[in-house]
């Protein structure tokens, strides 16, 4: 078997009730198809969670457990589910881990809430929802209205048409990111 791009590599992906429905699954099985291993966690462990539009998800996880030195990067899918996440601490405190060790903070849509209430976007460009361009700009991010911003290990992207865009984006910067966690 030929080895995958991002084999070794291990990626947090955040769920909730209301989640992005695509921004959680298409992030979640294009990675896992380039060799990456991806948690889901939610507020609970086993959990079942529901998308916006009725597709559930399971989660891995509990967020509690989790530690950014067992990961390369984070994911947040929007929805409304980041509005709700980004009032947890340790979701916060992840998000800002991963920052300060330089590892992917992916953010799609209104996932963009959670690295701005985590206090990491100023100065990054970012793309998002245009319904938070305010919330971006005012968090001190550089709005660009793009289906993908890269900005080191930022990921952004504005919605699920942009999928195919954020998932490559991805991949890149996690090629960068080295394998030993």
């Amino acid at each position: 078997m030929s080895q995958t791009p991002l084999d070794g590599k291990r990626v947090l992906c955040f769920v909730g009730n209301d989640y992005e429905d695509l921004e959680l699954w298409y992030p979640k099985l294009r990675l896992e198809e380039a060799g990456a291993h991806v948690t889901v966690a939610g507020e609970d462990e086993g959990a079942n969670y529901h998308g916006k539009h009725g597709y559930p998800s399971v989660s891995d996880a509990a967020i509690a457990d989790m530690e950014v030195e067992d990961f390369h990067g984070v994911i947040c899918p929007g929805g409304w589910m980041p509005d709700k996440l980004r009032r947890i601490p340790k979701v916060l405190d992840l998000v800002r881990g991963f920052h300060s060790q330089q590892k992917l903070v992916a953010a799609i849509c209104h996932g963009g809430w959670i690295p701005i209430s985590a206090g990491v976007y100023k100065g990054v460009r970012v793309t998002g929802s245009p319904g938070i361009k305010d919330d971006l700009v005012n968090a001190g991010a550089v709005w660009e209205d793009a289906p993908l911003v890269v900005d080191r290990h930022f990921v952004s992207s504005r919605r699920p048409s942009d999928l195919p865009d954020f998932c490559r984006g991805m991949i890149d910067v996690l090629r960068e990111i080295p394998a030993v966690v």
